[in-house]
């Protein structure tokens, strides 16, 4: 398992909601990556971060939500989602850790 630095960054965090557990009935595997990082960076960064071989990336934009706080608006940021798919007989355990 070779992981650079760079391979942090792409990689946020993983997204844990009812639609990515549905998901990963599909052996497919959702995380949130830096808005800038293109499907070929997600991919290398989460066979060498993980050990496990990518069938596909499939990426969306969220548009950040305009909110007002303190009576003056203010805007979320946007946030992109990755949606990857593994080969079969590879799998990533993303527990709550609860």
């Amino acid at each position: 398992m070779n992981a650079k630095a760079e391979h942090y960054d792409v990689i946020r965090k993983p997204i844990i909601t009812e639609k990515a557990t549905m998901a990963s009935e599909a052996n497919a595997v959702v995380f949130e990556v830096a808005i800038d990082a293109n499907k070929p960076m997600i991919k290398e960064a989460v066979e060498s971060l993980f050990g496990v071989k990518v069938k596909a990336v499939n990426t969306s934009i969220t548009k950040g939500k305009v909110k007002r706080f303190r009576g003056s608006l203010g805007t979320r940021k946007d946030v992109k989602k990755a949606y990857v798919t593994l080969e079969e007989g590879n799998t990533i355990d993303v527990s709550t850790g609860l």
